[in-house]
């Protein structure tokens, strides 16, 4: 076994020195990757910090049984988050300031799920970006692969439910309307009590108690102005 599997097969047993010497030994493998894409207007530093995330991937599900060099698999891996990002990307035309902080968070939460051994909470990705987590939600979800309102999510007896049925089913308690991609465009219009509790809802998935209490209101309180902020989104949609 050479040294690349060996240290392959310690990051797959937890080994997170290996996984991070994996990463600095490959880093000509993002460059050549990278230099494909040059002139598309992104930085090469941003397009280098999406294959990162493609080479740790390509780390994290290589199987050893695999009868390929470990470059042989990681450049497509590499090749395809830049694609899929440059696809992405532009769908809805968004600041760089935004751009940039959305790539960087995506580098991060995958070094993260590295050092805490799950994926990190929203709290905690913004702490480590020294960024306000309202700010960090509204560039994450900027960068989100937008859907169609008639994607099928789900099918069963000859009946099809489309994504716009959640959007418009007004029913159920917390509402289809609650899709991040629509609160995020709407979080800038509320003030900045209203978009701190809708954060902390559906974002740190707090229940009403607990954003009672780091809001210093009562339960009531909050259900009611949560009532009401989702009736003016609603309306603004």
């Amino acid at each position: 076994m050479d040294e690349t599997m060996e240290l392959i097969q310690s990051a797959h047993a937890g080994d997170k020195e290996a996984r991070d010497r994996l990463v600095s030994e490959n880093m000509g493998l993002i460059w050549s990757v990278v230099r494909r894409f040059l002139g598309r207007g992104h930085e090469p530093e941003d397009l280098f910090q999406i294959g990162s995330i493609g080479l740790i991937k390509a780390i994290d599900k290589f199987d050893m049984s695999f009868d390929v060099r470990f470059s042989t698999y990681a450049i497509p891996m590499i090749t395809g988050e830049i694609k899929r990002f440059l696809r992405d990307d532009g769908m809805i035309k968004i600041s760089r300031s935004l751009k940039e902080m959305a790539t960087k968070a995506r580098a991060e939460k995958e070094k993260l799920g590295v050092s805490l051994g799950r994926e990190p909470t929203l709290d905690e990705l913004a702490g480590a970006l020294q960024v306000e987590p309202t700010e960090l939600a509204a560039a994450m979800e900027s960068g989100a692969e937008v859907e169609s309102l008639y994607k099928t999510i789900y099918h069963g007896d000859g009946n099809a439910i489309y994504l716009i049925d959640k959007l418009e089913d007004g029913r159920e308690e917390d509402e289809g309307v609650l899709n991040k991609i629509v609160i995020t465009r709407l979080l800038k219009e509320l003030a900045p009590q209203e978009q701190r509790l809708i954060v902390m809802r559906y974002y740190m998935d707090k229940t009403q108690t607990q954003v009672a209490e780091e809001l210093g209101i009562s339960q009531v309180q909050v259900s009611r102005l949560e009532k009401k902020i989702l009736q003016s989104m609603r309306r603004r949609l």
